[in-house]
């Protein structure tokens, strides 16, 4: 089994749109962003794990990006699993939207010259990370509990529905206060070992990767800023960071937006990747395989064209609602696409499990439950066209991620089914 492992400098330049036109056009810049990943030989066809520090890459774009990286590392795009950070002062492409809004006058979703030019990069180096790989004879699997970074958004009342949003940055402290709710507290790493030397290492934790946005200034905030802590530490080796299933999971109960909280949020993610590593047994191993499930998940009850296009091209229309609809046509018009859930299993001790969208911090746990591996990660923010996946009964208790779900009830079922195939 070999490995070979890849980091570009994807930094936006000043003026990109962020977050898909959601909020202004960056004005500045706080520190570089990176799309970094590994490449797997041992399984049937090479395997590609890229995460990127961009807030989010959705339908044609991740299609894009699959595709392209797999053509360089001489695989197929089902082999193909690129996730985001999800840093919200960061681009998020989406190539169909971009040409919807340049139509009809809306604000960009991206510069897609930038973004064509980055992929081609990372393409670039994944070719050319393919072509010196190094065998990898053991792994080491740890994790560590991190306190006082992540809580669940959803504050819940008596009567069950959502009484009040931890917000990334949550002002008020009555909403604070109020317990920390479901969330994964540990922080997960996988190692990649020559006998003793080590290669890479991958490390996995869910939360909104966003300690303050509002001043729109580039950032890969402080997951990114944790990971380039640890990679100053062992220079030689591959750290690369996955957010995990964070779509309900923020840092609102701890976070109160003042800025200082990035460097506190950072350490402390810090100290769980060296806790986690720490704790990790180095094993032998045997057996490489890589599992695809090919998913269709239901569109939203408003996702239909005719609706989203009146918003669009309604110019008394809000701007990001414009975008928004945007995206919606672009995800309704690749519907007869599925959207691959890949799982890495490295012999019966390792399972990593890659999701789309903004999935709810639930379908990692219940991933977790259903699998007979020891140690289990779960990326979310795949291809993230279908927004927010929810659970079925979250859209009765309301609040704010059903509201930008673009999936339907229904999509519960569709995500465990599919999760279960995959785990057992």
């Amino acid at each position: 089994m070999q490995i070979a492992t890849f980091k570009v400098d994807v930094t936006c330049p000043i003026g990109h749109p962020l977050t898909a036109g959601w909020k202004d056009p960056a004005v500045g810049f706080a520190d570089p962003l990176y799309a970094a990943g590994v490449i797997l030989h041992g399984a049937d066809k090479p395997v590609v794990l890229c995460a990127v520090d961009w807030c989010e890459i959705s339908n044609r774009s991740h299609i894009m990006w699959r595709e392209s990286l797999a053509a360089a590392a001489g695989t197929d795009a089902d082999h193909v699993a690129v996730q985001t950070a999800h840093p919200h002062c960061s681009p998020w492409p989406d190539e169909d939207a971009q040409a919807l809004v340049r139509e009809h006058g809306v604000r960009d979703v991206m510069q897609t010259e930038f973004c064509h030019e980055a992929l081609a990069r990372v393409a670039q180096a994944v070719k050319a990370a393919t072509a010196r790989p190094e065998p990898f004879t053991h792994i080491a699997c740890g994790r560590a509990r991190i306190d006082q970074v992540a809580s669940n958004r959803r504050v819940m009342g008596d009567d069950g529905k959502v009484k009040a949003v931890r917000w990334t940055a949550t002002k008020d402290p009555e909403v604070r206060a109020a317990p920390e709710g479901l969330i994964d507290p540990y922080l997960k790493s996988i190692s990649f070992w020559h006998d003793q030397r080590k290669l890479a290492a991958m490390h996995y934790y869910a939360v909104h990767n966003t300690s303050y946005d509002y001043d729109c200034v580039i950032t890969s905030d402080f997951l990114g800023l944790a990971r380039e802590r640890r990679s100053a530490d062992e220079p030689e080796v591959a750290h690369i960071f996955f957010n995990e299933c964070a779509g309900n999971v923020t840092a609102g109960k701890y976070n109160d937006g003042d800025h200082a909280n990035r460097e506190i949020f950072t350490q402390r993610v810090y100290g769980g990747i060296v806790a986690a590593e720490a704790n990790a047994e180095r094993l032998p191993l045997d057996e490489l395989n890589w599992h695809v499930e090919p998913v269709f998940l239901p569109p939203g009850a408003e996702m239909n064209e005719p609706d989203m296009m009146a918003i669009l091209t309604d110019p008394e229309v809000q701007g990001k609602d414009r975008t928004k609809a945007a995206i919606k046509i672009a995800g309704l018009r690749r519907q007869d696409v599925p959207i691959p859930f890949g799982c890495l299993k490295i012999d019966k001790t390792a399972c990593i499990l890659h999701l789309p969208g903004e999935s709810f911090v639930e379908y990692q746990l219940f991933a977790q439950d259903h699998s007979t591996a020891d140690w289990v990660a779960v990326p979310s923010y795949g291809d993230c066209g279908p927004g927010y996946i929810c659970l079925d009964k979250s859209y009765d208790e309301g609040g704010y991620e059903p509201i930008d779900s673009f999936v339907a009830p229904g999509v519960e079922g569709v995500m465990k089914d599919a999760i279960k195939k995959l785990m057992e």
